[in-house]
């Protein structure tokens, strides 16, 4: 099988050469042959140079550049379009990922899993900046998705491309492929990898990409439970509310019996809002439902994944 490997990156020119020759050195051993895509997501730092540089000695390397930095999802997504091999296996341009750990995640794909997930298990990053909130981003994720892996934000994983077919990105959607693609029944294992400090360069992540991760995670639940039926989400809200409208309203008229005055009993705007809000529900439910008859039809998109057939 062949392999194509994706590396994203935005301004690592310290890092390329290395990066090239450690590449290259983990990845002649396949039989299959190999291809090495470089997403340059509109480098300022002269990025872009040393990559055709690169290119120009090595037909198996291919680069992409991006004509301005539109984000890792983005980038990513560029060399996953371009990608021929059968394994697909993305990996950051900054050598904190071990190029040397290909090898156990390409074997891994082979015993019959469809995602392999590199887990950091000695993670040389900061404990209060990025450890521990990617601990909590990654138990929340887990447990919201329903597959539970310990590190979502490592971006050395391997994946059939198949699998990646079935899979549109946006956003900053990349890390939550292996929950995307559990939607349509892939087989998603995760084995420890090797991390490295950075030793060139500067990193591009900061806080601010734990409020991004929580608000694509919202995105992503909803993709994974309600994707095809929407009012099942809003109608219970919608059914809930006005429930409680009625509730609230039967309320007001029992008080209104017993000689207070409707006009001077909160109740009634309660009961109001409550009514409306539940009719807004089931609206949103309704439109959703067209939406998505709308997505799926207008692409011709099945809402099954076969695995295989026999004799069909």
């Amino acid at each position: 099988m062949k392999l194509s490997v994706i590396v994203p990156l935005f301004n690592e020119v310290e890092n390329l050469a290395r990066l090239y020759t450690e590449t290259t050195l983990a990845l002649e051993p396949f039989d299959g042959g190999y291809e090495l895509i470089l997403v340059d997501d509109g480098s300022l730092d002269g990025s872009g140079e040393k990559l055709a540089e690169i290119a120009a000695g090595d037909q198996r390397v291919k680069v992409i550049r991006l004509r301005r930095n539109f984000g890792q999802t983005a980038a990513m997504s560029a060399g996953f379009d371009t990608a021929s091999g059968d394994i697909i296996l993305p990996m950051d341009g900054d050598l904190q990922n071990d190029p040397g750990d290909i090898q156990s995640l390409v074997a891994k794909i082979d015993e019959g899993f469809d995602i392999v997930s590199g887990y950091r298990e000695k993670r040389q990053d900061k404990f209060l900046t990025r450890r521990l909130p990617s601990k909590l981003a990654n138990w929340l994720i887990s447990r919201m998705t329903g597959v539970p892996l310990r590190d979502y934000g490592c971006t050395l994983k391997a994946y059939r491309k198949e699998v990646l077919q079935k899979v549109s990105l946006y956003g900053e959607l990349h890390r939550f492929v292996p929950a995307l693609a559990s939607q349509v029944g892939a087989r998603v294992t995760e084995i420890p990898v090797n991390h490295r400090a950075r030793q060139a360069g500067s990193s591009k992540y900061g806080l601010d990409r734990t409020l991004r991760v929580v608000l694509d995670l919202l995105t992503v639940k909803f993709l994974l439970k309600y994707s095809t039926r929407p009012m099942q989400l809003f109608g219970k809200w919608g059914m809930t509310t006005f429930l409680a409208g009625v509730l609230s309203g039967l309320a007001t008229l029992y008080m209104k019996l017993q000689g207070l005055p409707m006009n001077r009993n909160p109740l009634l705007v309660l009961t109001a809002f409550l009514l409306f809000a539940g009719a807004q529900f089931f609206a949103l439910g309704l439109l959703g439902e067209l939406v998505t008859r709308t997505y799926h039809e207008v692409q011709k998109k099945p809402i099954y994944n076969i695995l295989e057939t026999i004799n069909l």
